[in-house]
């Protein structure tokens, strides 16, 4: 399975042609870490129960896989299912994004350059232009491109084929897709945040693959403090390979990793300084709210859609935030949280 990126001719990147570098080189990127196969993806058992049916009523028909939507909170593995699809059907996956998708050239380009049953990975799909969107909506359908030649009383609409091919489109605002986009897709499947236990699994399959020793109760304290978040989880071990090098310790303890994620102000239930800044604003500078979130984002420095879109969503799912008519305010955990955390964090 081949991965090709979208964009003007350039030189191959190790970082979408996994194959291009030589087998005998480590390869510690963030790719070396992703799972090639279904089998070895961990968690999200309900979406790999689905997408295993489909994958293999399609390879016993020897058609094109149904168009896929992929929505969720980011770092939970959207574009690795999209690589595990095709690496179990066999063919290729392109991979781009909606920002570079401005000009109809370019996703014209895309499909007819398009192989049989090949799969096509649009990340943040829901930022794709109106024009783009009109194009895609005959060709996720009927496998044909409607282009308009010339201009004015000469203009004519000339139809022209294109290989089956299928559509993974990933989204962490699946709302802000227009129904007709959305509705083109056979399987829309959303994922959900790791359980410890499969985020666990997941460290140690990383270490093994870094050739960190770890000891269970050192994956077990990465898993808590990651967020729910496998890309996380993947960072914070990154982080404390470097202080096990340093330290030259041949194994990593869970006293290690509360060392070396304190250096970077991640706390027992991976907080970072962000999320207790605005905790400890709430509490200090407004006694504990309601406070609106301009109000917030202007004390803290911070731009409000930045702050609604990366800091507010893992406290509210942690119950330590709420949202009300009136604004934010800190919850009794907040409270209780904060309180526990800061003398960890100092």
């Amino acid at each position: 399975m081949a991965i090709v990126s979208s964009g003007s001719p350039a030189p191959r990147n190790p970082l979408v042609a996994p194959e291009a570098v030589p087998q005998d080189e480590p390869i510690l990127r963030e790719d070396s870490l992703r799972p090639r196969r279904l089998a070895d993806y961990i968690g999200q058992s309900e979406l790999k129960q689905v997408l295993g049916i489909a994958i293999a009523a399609t390879r016993s028909r020897e058609e094109a896989l149904d168009h896929v939507l992929l929505y969720g909170p980011p770092g939970l593995g959207k574009t690795t299912m999209a690589l595990v699809l095709a690496e179990e059907l066999g063919v290729r996956c392109r991979i781009t994004s909606a920002p570079a998708l401005e000009r109809p050239r370019d996703i014209v380009g895309l499909l007819v350059n398009l192989q049989p049953r090949e799969l096509l990975f649009i990340d943040e799909i829901h930022r794709l232009n109106r024009v783009a969107e009109e194009i895609l909506y005959p060709a996720m359908e009927d496998f044909r491109l409607d282009l308009t030649v010339g201009k004015g009383t000469t203009a004519r609409t000339r139809s022209l084929p294109i290989a089956p091919f299928t559509l993974v489109g990933a989204t962490t605002r699946a709302g802000s897709l227009s129904s007709p986009l959305r509705d083109r897709f056979g399987l829309i499947q959303r994922l959900e945040f790791y359980g410890l236990a499969d985020l666990q699994a997941i460290v140690q399959r990383a270490a093994g693959l870094l050739q960190l020793e770890l000891e269970p109760a050192a994956a077990q304290e990465v898993a808590r403090r990651c967020r729910g978040t496998p890309r996380i989880a993947n960072r914070l071990l990154r982080r404390v390979r470097d202080v096990a090098a340093v330290g030259g310790h041949g194994q990593v303890s869970a006293e290690l990793v509360h060392q070396a994620l304190s250096l970077h102000r991640v706390d027992g239930r991976g907080l970072d300084a962000s999320d207790r800044r605005l905790l400890q604003l709430l509490q200090d500078g407004y006694g504990g709210g309601p406070v609106g979130l301009d109000t917030l984002a202007a004390g803290l420095g911070e731009d409000p859609a930045t702050l609604e879109a990366v800091v507010e969503p893992f406290l509210l799912q942690q119950g330590l935030l709420q949202r009300t008519p009136r604004g934010r305010v800190i919850t009794e955990a907040g409270r209780a949280h904060l309180l526990a955390a800061l003398p960890e964090a100092a």
